[in-house]
């Protein structure tokens, strides 16, 4: 599934496979992510982040969001992004 979005070769954080969860989740209607990444992995960052653009542009009905959970990220913070992506979803099944 992650065909035309990552390369394969991607080695770094989960590479393609987070890419293609994503995709699979879409796929089969469940269009609201949340991408929880534990301790600010970095490498996730860098694949799933940058990948995020392009399967939301290939996928205008997907809604994703990433929460870092981290010692470093404040619990209102992840709930706020958790909440707006909610509202999200509730605005997107009224159109």
């Amino acid at each position: 599934m992650a065909d035309g979005y990552i390369g394969y070769g991607v080695k770094m954080g989960e590479g393609w496979l987070l890419v293609a969860n994503m995709l699979e989740l879409i796929h089969t209607g469940a269009n609201n992510i949340i991408c929880a990444e534990p301790f600010g992995c970095l490498p996730n960052h860098i694949v799933g982040r940058g990948a995020i653009r392009k399967i939301l542009d290939k996928n205008p009905e997907a809604n994703i969001v990433v929460i870092d959970y981290d010692p470093s990220q404040s619990q209102i913070n992840q709930e706020n992004r958790i909440k707006l992506m909610l509202s999200n979803a509730k605005l997107n099944a009224y159109l």
